[in-house]
């Protein structure tokens, strides 16, 4: 019911997993916080629960549907929950439900907000006009300053209207002084890290872009170069991904590496999986949006070694937090992680202090959280 408070409703297919949906609720409980009240429409999913937990409101709606139906119905039902609950504004997350949320706004008189999450290919004829919706909005939130050139570039958007908010990570999660010892002794034990063996570790969805195989190239070429070679970690959902990650296996059997190389599945406890680890991996093939695993591991004082495009471009200072290396090349990896290995104890914490103090100074989800908030005050004056 429609009171005086303000109203904000973020729509998105649904809430499942990933980035863009553990961002929607970060923005509902900082929304939430200020007294406003927080809704969300989505198809639903299991971070419902997580949604509820921080005080917002789920909507019901069939946003993960792609037909013409599905567009125009959505519209519809958007515009009655936005007139019923007296919504300011409409923030859309991503591409198709962003349309009818576009529409329910224009029909409403609300404000209409985007976050243009992801490069977005432009692989066939119309895809441009499909991914514009991102940039119509009022304001347009680019997640790094790699994404907002790209916005730029493809839609012209103008800085009036463009509002760069990078990505945060949770401090209150990812701080190496709450994660208990025993915490990373389970997932040391869980899974079966040798005693005395340095740890590398690439978290993210086991997909082929995402450059595990590439990480199992470059540990092959470290085995054979014969020196040091750490215990690697695949660390990852293989569940929609079984045909890669049954490839996956076979190329690190095929390289001697059964003894080195680990896929560990999910893991619900990535602040002590890199406490566990030495140097986190970025391996990507593609440019990241933003790349969030990269701005969790230094906040947790691990050193990075990521791929050279993308957001990490930006997350990453190249010598003193981490390393940037080419993209897609295994030997340059394997260079990297030689000299990664060679470094003293002392001068990985102090790469590791670095890293953290920087997450802290620029990528928190607090700045994301107070950011967005200014956006929204902005427009509702």
């Amino acid at each position: 019911m429609n009171d005086a408070s303000p109203a904000v409703l973020q729509v998105l297919p649904r809430l499942v997993t990933g980035g863009v949906e553990r961002g929607t609720i970060e923005i509902a409980e900082a929304i939430v916080k200020a007294g406003w009240r927080a809704l969300v429409a989505s198809a639903g999913g299991p971070m419902v629960a997580q949604l509820e937990a921080v005080g917002a409101r789920h909507v019901a709606l069939p946003l993960a549907g792609k037909s013409a139906g599905a567009l125009f119905g959505n519209a519809t039902a958007l515009a009655d929950v936005i007139r019923a609950e007296g919504v300011g504004i409409v923030h859309a997350r991503s591409r198709f439900p962003a349309w009818s949320a576009l529409m329910a706004a224009r029909r409403t008189g609300a404000h209409f907000v985007t976050t243009y999450h992801g490069a977005y290919n432009e692989g066939f004829p119309g895809k441009r006009l499909y991914n514009s919706v991102m940039a119509r909005g009022e304001r347009v939130i680019a997640i790094s300053e790699y994404i907002a050139a790209l916005v730029e570039a493809r839609h012209h958007v103008p800085p009036s209207r463009m509002r760069l908010i990078p990505r945060g990570v949770d401090e209150r999660r990812f701080d190496p002084a709450v994660v208990s010892a025993a915490r990373v002794e389970a997932l040391r034990a869980a899974w079966a890290v040798p005693e005395g063996r340095k740890v590398v570790l690439l978290a993210g969805r086991v997909t082929r872009w995402k450059g595990q195989m590439v990480l199992v190239e470059a540990m092959a070429r470290v085995k054979a170069a014969g020196g040091p070679v750490p215990y690697a970690l695949i660390v990852g959902d293989t569940d929609a991904r079984q045909e890669f990650r049954a490839e996956l296996e076979r190329a690190i059997a095929a390289a001697g590496l059964s003894g080195d190389v680990r896929l560990t599945g999910h893991c619900d406890d990535l602040p002590a999986a890199f406490l566990l680890a030495d140097y986190a991996l970025h391996c990507s093939t593609d440019a990241e949006a933003f790349g969030r695993t990269v701005i969790e591991a230094q906040a947790m004082g691990c050193p990075v070694i990521a791929s050279d495009l993308g957001g990490p471009r930006e997350t990453v200072a190249d010598g003193r937090t981490g390393w940037l290396v080419p993209p897609g090349e295994p030997a340059a990896l394997a260079r990297a992680i030689e000299g990664a290995l060679a470094l003293s104890s002392e001068a990985r914490a102090a790469m590791g202090e670095a890293g953290r103090a920087l997450v802290l100074e620029r990528y928190t989800t607090r700045a994301m959280q107070e950011a967005t908030l200014a956006v929204y005050r902005e427009l509702l004056g």
